[in-house]
């Protein structure tokens, strides 16, 4: 499968993108959440969210192990559904990926459907 990838800076998309009011109460919430966490004295932390929590994320913790992204799985049509983005395959690709679907994106076991794995076999000698 052949792929023309492209990088756009994710500054730009935000820029180039209208918010909302949700987005306002988000980037509200993370900007004062980061300026407490200044002024309490802490360094080296990423303001977000977890579990629905205002947290402060070490550095280590997240860059202490990368995540694989699979995409011909369920999880991330979702998120291309959910954000109105193109998925960018041509019909040609899907047809392709039916075909063969181990690909080399899925590696590491990291994959959620059935593989075709042959029989172990053992040849007995006496």
């Amino acid at each position: 499968m052949a792929m023309n990838l492209n990088y756009i800076d994710p500054a730009y998309m935000i820029r180039a993108v209208p918010s909302n009011a949700s987005d306002n109460v988000y980037c509200t919430l993370l900007t004062q959440s980061a300026v407490h966490g200044a002024m309490a004295g802490y360094t080296g932390y990423v303001s977000g969210l977890a579990n629905e929590r205002q947290t402060y994320i070490p550095f280590y913790r997240i860059t202490e192990k990368q995540n694989h992204v699979v995409i011909t799985d369920m999880m991330w049509a979702r998120m291309l559904s959910s954000t109105n983005q193109p998925s960018f395959f041509s019909p040609k690709d899907v047809s392709d990926d039916k075909e063969n679907p181990m690909s080399a994106l899925l590696n590491d076991g990291n994959c959620n459907g059935p593989v075709d794995v042959p029989p172990v076999t053992k040849e007995i000698t006496k």
